[in-house]
Protein backbone atom coordinates (compact mmCIF):
# COMPACT_ATOMS: atom_id res chain seq x y z
CA UNK A 1 0.00 0.00 0.00
CA UNK A 2 1.25 3.64 -0.94
CA UNK A 3 1.80 6.19 1.57
CA UNK A 4 0.25 9.17 0.78
CA UNK A 5 3.13 11.96 0.45
CA UNK A 6 3.50 14.66 2.39
CA UNK A 7 2.96 18.67 0.65
CA UNK A 8 5.46 20.03 -0.13
CA UNK A 9 5.93 23.98 0.54
CA UNK A 10 9.01 25.91 0.34
CA UNK A 11 9.52 29.61 1.20
CA UNK A 12 11.52 32.83 1.66
CA UNK A 13 10.72 35.41 3.53
CA UNK A 14 8.66 38.20 1.63
CA UNK A 15 5.90 40.51 2.43
CA UNK A 16 3.96 41.77 -0.73
CA UNK A 17 0.44 43.58 -0.45
CA UNK A 18 -2.30 41.78 -2.34
CA UNK A 19 -4.24 43.96 -4.81
CA UNK A 20 -7.76 44.97 -4.05
CA UNK A 21 -8.84 43.36 -7.47
CA UNK A 22 -7.80 39.99 -5.91
CA UNK A 23 -10.25 39.87 -3.07
CA UNK A 24 -13.60 38.00 -3.03
CA UNK A 25 -16.55 40.31 -1.92
CA UNK A 26 -20.00 38.60 -1.80
CA UNK A 27 -22.75 40.66 -3.36
CA UNK A 28 -23.65 44.29 -1.53
CA UNK A 29 -21.60 43.36 1.41
CA UNK A 30 -18.49 45.29 0.97
CA UNK A 31 -18.05 49.00 -0.45
CA UNK A 32 -14.90 49.78 -2.02
CA UNK A 33 -13.84 52.66 1.24
CA UNK A 34 -13.72 48.79 3.45
CA UNK A 35 -11.33 47.15 0.73
CA UNK A 36 -8.82 49.79 0.27
CA UNK A 37 -8.89 49.85 4.34
CA UNK A 38 -8.47 46.32 4.49
CA UNK A 39 -4.70 45.45 5.21
CA UNK A 40 -2.86 43.25 2.84
CA UNK A 41 -2.13 40.25 2.56
CA UNK A 42 1.21 38.64 2.69
CA UNK A 43 2.59 35.98 0.11
CA UNK A 44 2.62 33.72 3.14
CA UNK A 45 -1.45 33.93 3.28
CA UNK A 46 -2.15 33.71 -0.50
CA UNK A 47 0.01 31.02 -0.77
CA UNK A 48 -1.93 29.12 1.95
CA UNK A 49 -5.34 30.65 0.45
CA UNK A 50 -4.27 28.51 -2.91
CA UNK A 51 -2.27 25.85 -2.49
CA UNK A 52 -4.45 22.87 -1.84
CA UNK A 53 -6.59 23.98 -5.32
CA UNK A 54 -3.07 24.29 -6.74
CA UNK A 55 -2.15 20.85 -5.26
CA UNK A 56 -5.11 18.99 -6.45
CA UNK A 57 -4.40 20.17 -10.32
CA UNK A 58 -3.30 16.25 -11.85
CA UNK A 59 0.40 17.29 -12.25
CA UNK A 60 1.38 19.59 -9.63
CA UNK A 61 3.60 18.27 -7.26
CA UNK A 62 4.60 21.39 -5.25
CA UNK A 63 3.78 25.07 -4.19
CA UNK A 64 6.65 27.28 -3.14
CA UNK A 65 7.33 31.07 -2.51
CA UNK A 66 9.96 32.15 -4.45
CA UNK A 67 11.61 35.02 -6.28
CA UNK A 68 12.03 35.94 -9.95
CA UNK A 69 13.49 38.31 -11.69
CA UNK A 70 14.73 39.21 -7.76
CA UNK A 71 11.00 40.10 -6.94
CA UNK A 72 8.41 37.79 -5.08
CA UNK A 73 6.30 35.27 -6.65
CA UNK A 74 4.59 31.94 -6.46
CA UNK A 75 6.24 28.84 -7.68
CA UNK A 76 4.27 25.66 -8.79
CA UNK A 77 6.54 22.63 -9.51
CA UNK A 78 4.94 20.32 -11.62
CA UNK A 79 6.35 17.10 -12.62
CA UNK A 80 6.50 18.19 -16.51
CA UNK A 81 5.11 21.01 -18.08
CA UNK A 82 2.44 20.82 -20.69
CA UNK A 83 0.38 23.08 -22.25
CA UNK A 84 -2.66 21.97 -20.28
CA UNK A 85 -0.78 22.45 -16.91
CA UNK A 86 -0.02 25.93 -18.72
CA UNK A 87 -3.91 26.47 -19.24
CA UNK A 88 -5.08 25.16 -15.85
CA UNK A 89 -2.26 27.10 -13.53
CA UNK A 90 -3.49 30.88 -13.58
CA UNK A 91 -0.70 33.50 -14.29
CA UNK A 92 -1.27 35.77 -11.58
CA UNK A 93 -2.51 35.36 -7.85
CA UNK A 94 -3.52 38.29 -5.87
CA UNK A 95 -0.08 40.72 -7.48
CA UNK A 96 2.27 38.03 -7.43
CA UNK A 97 2.99 36.44 -10.28
CA UNK A 98 2.63 32.40 -10.68
CA UNK A 99 6.03 30.82 -12.11
CA UNK A 100 5.80 26.65 -13.28
CA UNK A 101 9.02 24.91 -12.53
CA UNK A 102 9.52 21.17 -13.73
CA UNK A 103 11.00 19.21 -10.96
CA UNK A 104 9.64 15.50 -11.81
CA UNK A 105 8.17 13.95 -9.40
CA UNK A 106 8.81 14.76 -6.11
CA UNK A 107 8.84 11.70 -2.94
CA UNK A 108 9.35 11.22 0.68
CA UNK A 109 12.34 9.55 2.02
CA UNK A 110 11.71 6.34 4.00
CA UNK A 111 11.00 7.30 7.96
CA UNK A 112 14.29 5.05 8.36
CA UNK A 113 16.43 7.91 6.84
CA UNK A 114 17.27 11.04 7.35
Amino acid sequence: MRRALPRATLSFAAMVALSAGGLGCSKGTADTSEVQNMPPKTIEEVLKEHTDELMEIPGVVATAQGLSDDKPCIKVFVVEKTPELEQKIPKLLGDFPVVLEASGEIRALPENQE
